[in-house]
C-alpha cells in the first residue's frame, strides 16, 4: 500500500501537470478572455455587437497573413516579406481588373499567383542559392516586392472594384463578417494540413531538428520551398480581404503587417526555435492583437503608443517562450 506521503506527491505532480497543460494549451485563450473582461470594464463601447464584429473584421487580415507566417516560424525561420508581397499581389490584381478591364476572377487569380510566386522565390533563394538565413532572403524580397508595387501602380492607388470583391472584405453573413468566416475555413484547412498530411508533419520535423529530418529521408529543401510558397499565398489572401475592405489596391498596403503576423504567431504559443505552434493558437494570437488595438482606440491611445504596446507584447510573448523552453 502506498503511503500518504507518496499519494500526496502523486497528487501534487498531477496538479502541476494539469496546470502546465492548461498554461501550454489554453494560455493564450485565457489571456484573450482576461483582456476582453478588462476592456469591458474600461470602456462601455467594447462589449457591443457593432464593436465585436469590427474586432473580428480587423483580425481577419492578420489571421490570414499569420497563418502563412506560422509555417515559416514552425521551421525556425521567418518571413519578413509578407506585407510587401501583399501589396504587390493586390497591385497586380488592381491593374488586371481596373486598368486592363479584365474579368475580376482573373484579377483574383493573378493576386494569388503573384503571392505564391513571390513566396516560392523566397524558398528557392533559401534552398537553391543557400542564403544563410530566411531573414536575408525575405528581407530582400520585402524591398523588391514593395518597389515593384510602386513601379507598376505609379505609386498611386487603384480603386473601384466590383461589389462581390468588396463583399469579401466588408460584407456580412448575418452578424458575422464574411472575412472572418473565410478565416475559420482557412484555419480548419490548416489544422488538417498540419496534423493529417505528410508535408504538415514534415514541417514540424524540420523545425524540430532540420539535420535529423534530413538524415531521416525528408526532402528539407522541398519542405522549405512549400512553406514559403504558402506564406506568400496567404499574404495574397489577406490582401484580397484588405482590397475588398477599403475598395482599393495601393502600393503602400501591408506596412508593418509582418510584425503583427509574427506577434500573432508567437502570442499564440509558437516558438522562434521551431517545431512548436498551432493554427488555432495563431488565430487566438491574431484576435489578441485585434482586441488590443481596438481597446486602445476606444481608450483614446495614440497610434504611436499603440505600436509601443504591441512591441512590448511581442517581447513578453517571446520571454514566456524562453521560460517555457528553459523549464523543458
Amino acid at each position: 500500500m502506498q503511503s500518504k506521503e507518496a499519494v500526496g506527491i502523486n497528487i501534487s505532480g498531477g496538479t502541476t501537470n494539469w496546470r502546465k497543460l492548461l498554461f501550454d494549451k489554453l494560455g493564450s485563450l485565457l489571456g484573450l478572455i482576461v483582456l476582453m473582461i478588462i476592456l469591458t470594464f474600461a470602456s462601455p463601447y467594447f462589449l457591443t455587437v457593432n464593436n465585436l464584429t469590427n474586432v473580428l473584421q480587423q483580425a481577419s487580415i492578420n489571421a490570414l497573413v499569420a497563418s502563412g507566417m506560422l509555417l515559416a516560424i514552425l521551421t525556425a525561420g521567418i518571413d519578413l516579406s509578407v506585407g510587401s508581397v501583399l501589396a504587390l499581389s493586390i497591385s497586380v490584381s488592381g491593374i488586371v481588373i481596373i486598368n486592363f478591364g479584365l474579368n475580376p476572377v482573373l484579377g483574383i487569380l493573378a493576386c494569388l499567383f503573384v503571392g505564391g510566386t513571390a513566396g516560392m522565390t523566397n524558398g528557392l533563394l533559401l534552398t537553391k542559392l543557400r542564403l544563410p538565413h530566411p531573414f536575408i532572403a525575405t528581407l530582400g524580397m520585402m524591398n523588391v516586392a514593395r518597389g515593384l508595387a510602386l513601379i507598376i501602380t505609379g505609386a498611386s492607388p487603384v480603386s473601384g472594384f466590383p461589389d462581390w470583391i468588396q463583399f469579401i472584405g466588408s460584407g456580412y453573413i448575418g452578424p458575422i463578417p464574411f472575412s472572418f468566416i473565410l478565416v475559420i475555413v482557412a484555419v480548419i484547412i490548416f489544422h488538417y494540413f498540419l496534423n493529417r498530411t505528410t508535408l504538415g508533419r514534415h514541417i514540424y520535423a524540420v523545425g524540430g531538428n532540420i539535420e535529423a529530418a534530413r538524415l531521416s529521408g525528408i526532402d528539407t529543401d522541398r519542405v522549405l520551398t512549400w512553406v514559403y510558397t504558402i506564406s506568400g499565398f496567404m499574404a495574397a489572401m489577406g490582401g484580397i480581404v484588405l482590397m475588398g475592405k477599403v475598395n482599393a489596391a495601393y502600393p503602400l498596403a501591408g506596412l508593418s503587417y509582418e510584425l503583427d503576423a509574427i506577434a500573432a504567431v508567437i502570442i499564440g504559443g509558437a516558438s522562434f526555435l521551431g517545431g512548436v505552434g498551432t493554427i488555432w493558437g495563431t488565430l487566438i494570437g491574431a484576435m489578441i492583437i485585434a482586441v488590443i488595438r481596438n481597446g486602445l482606440n476606444l481608450l483614446g491611445v495614440s497610434p504611436d503608443l499603440q505600436t509601443v504596446v504591441i512591441g512590448a507584447v511581442i517581447i513578453g510573448a517571446v520571454y514566456i517562450d524562453v521560460l517555457r523552453r528553459q523549464k523543458k
